[in-house]
């Protein structure tokens, strides 16, 4: 049988009509699970969000990449976690950043999670590496702020890895001497930048930043300003595990001042 060309036409055009209302049904299952995991992860969930997205651990979208890389850290750093499945989770957490940034080398937060989480890794691999993945780390983070200059997470980042280098003890000096020519060095004042710059873009968006600003202040000797925000560190509504041992440090480093 021949199939004449304005059958032939119809049965194309209703295979290209059943193509694209898949694509638009995938877009919004797609855009659904990910305002799903925003709200899990913005509810501390963090158990229940990354069950949600292993089921797209094999997905070829940076956007559910990144999100189960975060949400695989998340896990690690739960205080029940034992230390075996806490390393499990961290080399996994870089294998899913790993795989967003392949995926899509444009999107700003696998650049930003690539850097965390390759920092994590670092911890079970000695000094030597962690130093060693220290500019590569500063790389994505710099890579991140270009793509997104307003991500306030990015810039407190940096201005940890500004702090860890201005305060690297003598020791771990030495072995980054002797792994680059000219090794990675940074300053309190380049890392006050970061986290005032943070603070500007999105107010109160994380204890931690507020926290690291009394503590800069601090290697500064700026006991007013010291003093201003490790209050606010101290007050900051506990909503995570994180927010209490900030507040529980803030609570601690204040005592100095009386």
């Amino acid at each position: 049988m021949v199939v004449g060309l304005p059958t032939l036409s119809c049965l194309l055009y209703g295979c290209y009509h059943k193509v694209q209302s898949s694509a638009v049904v995938l877009a919004l299952e797609k855009a659904e699970v990910l305002e799903q995991a925003d709200y899990l992860y913005s509810s501390a969930e963090t158990e229940k969000l990354y069950q949600l997205l292993l089921q797209y651990k094999h997905s070829d979208n940076a956007e559910f990449l990144w999100r189960l890389a975060r949400a695989s850290r998340d896990m690690s750093v739960l205080p029940d976690t034992d230390a075996g499945k806490k390393q499990q989770l961290v080399y996994e957490a870089f294998e899913y950043a790993k795989k967003a940034l392949e995926k899509d080398d444009t999107c700003f937060a696998a650049h930003k999670w690539y850097a965390i989480c390759i920092s994590d890794v670092g911890d079970y691999e000695g000094v030597k590496v962690k130093i060693g993945n220290s500019y590569v780390i500063r790389e994505h983070l710099e890579r991140a702020l270009q793509l997104n200059p307003k991500d306030a997470t990015s810039l407190h980042i940096l201005g940890y890895w500004c702090f860890a280098f201005a305060e690297l003890p003598w020791y771990q000096r030495k072995v980054a001497a002797v792994i680059f020519a000219s090794p990675p060095t940074s300053t309190y004042e380049e890392a006050l930048q970061f986290f005032l710059q943070a603070e500007q873009v999105d107010p109160n968006f994380y204890s931690k930043n507020l926290l690291m600003l009394g503590k800069t202040y601090m290697a500064l000797k700026d006991e007013q300003q010291a003093v201003l925000w490790l209050n606010k560190a101290k007050d900051y509504p506990a909503h995570t595990l994180e927010d209490k041992q900030v507040h529980q440090e803030a609570v601690e480093l204040l005592k100095k001042f009386r």
